[in-house]
């Protein structure tokens, strides 16, 4: 599987050890930065990156991490057909994947250990869409949802 990485300042550091991680247990990464600590960057820039190598099926699913997750998933989410899940337990992980095709993963540094970061993307990487009817209903509605708001915009 293709994966692209990507964080800001407050996710550098986890993820060299991610990505040393993903290409030993056989992934393809795609680094897509920050490539330092100094603060001088925006989370939304590399959301916005991760977001549109996905649309361009340059990889399966991406991954963004930064000081809380949420600012990047706020950002990846603005995308059409970008699903990304804020997850901090592996639960939510391979749920997220499961029930609502997830295809960004969303991981604060600050917020969970390198441990359980590590076991949050395999549960992530791992899943797989239910394709269930139920879960199928839901996710068109999430399309339908995104048609109307790109018309109006």
């Amino acid at each position: 599987m293709k994966v692209v990485l990507s964080s800001d300042h407050a996710g550098f550091a986890y993820k060299a050890v991610l990505i040393k991680m993903l290409t030993e247990e056989g992934y393809s990464i795609q680094d897509l930065g920050a490539y330092t600590e100094i603060a001088e960057d925006d989370y939304p820039d590399y959301a916005a990156k991760v977001a549109e190598a996905l649309q361009n099926k340059e990889a399966e699913r991406g991954i963004l991490i930064c000081g809380s997750a949420v600012g990047v998933s706020v950002a990846a989410n603005k995308f059409k057909g970008i699903r990304a899940a804020v997850c901090h337990d592996t639960y939510s992980a391979h749920q997220s994947v499961e029930h609502d095709d997830a295809n960004i993963l969303c991981i604060g540094q600050r917020v969970v250990g390198i441990a359980l970061a590590q076991d949050i993307i395999r549960s992530f990487l791992n899943a797989r869409f239910s394709d269930e009817p139920r879960h199928k209903r839901r996710l068109a509605k999430i399309t339908a949802i995104e048609d109307i708001n790109m018309k109006e915009n």
